[in-house]
């Protein structure tokens, strides 16, 4: 089964700038290790930010926070295809851009505390890695389809898992 470092052809010479930009989520998936770490803690920080810049009520940073994964998915899509074609690797370790879809669909509706910013963080990384049943089977999609909704569905799990623990408290 090919994984991340799987070659799957020789990497092209020239690259397409707006979806490395985009990809490597402006070479936050450059760094090591972990660049996937890397992808969701930049996510996590702008939503801080932006959450504690503008004070939003929790509805319009809800808000906010899941068109931001929108457009992070829908344009993360091509972006990642194009990325991992020129590198010649079905799911380039440095695309990050999924990362930081799934963070964010993590952090809708949860408030802007450093505690739920923490629990969100360690939700979604471990439903990532973990990639339980059925996540593990949306990866087999094709190119960049795959690689994102892979994420997606792990912030998807990580969200409900952080919503359930908000009404338990």
């Amino acid at each position: 089964m090919p994984n991340s470092t799987t070659q799957l052809h020789e990497p092209a010479d020239k690259k397409t700038r707006w979806a490395w930009l985009t990809a490597t989520f402006f070479g936050a998936g450059l760094l090591k290790p972990g660049p996937g770490t890397y992808g969701s803690i930049a996510a996590l920080l702008l939503w801080y930010g932006a959450a504690h810049l503008f004070h939003p009520s929790i509805s319009v940073l809800a808000i906010g926070t899941a068109a931001a994964a929108t457009i992070a998915t829908l344009i993360g899509i091509p972006a990642a295809t194009i990325v991992a074609r020129e590198s010649g690797r079905k799911d380039p370790g440095h695309v990050v851009i999924d990362e930081v879809a799934g963070q964010l669909i993590t952090l809708i509706a949860l408030p802007a505390t450093p505690g739920f910013a923490l629990l969100a963080l360690f939700l979604f990384r471990f439903f990532d890695i973990a990639k339980p049943w059925p996540i593990r089977r949306l990866e087999k999609l094709p190119e960049g389809t795959g690689i994102m909704l892979d994420d997606v569905a792990a912030g998807l799990l990580a969200l409900a898992i952080a919503q359930v623990t908000i009404h338990l408290r």
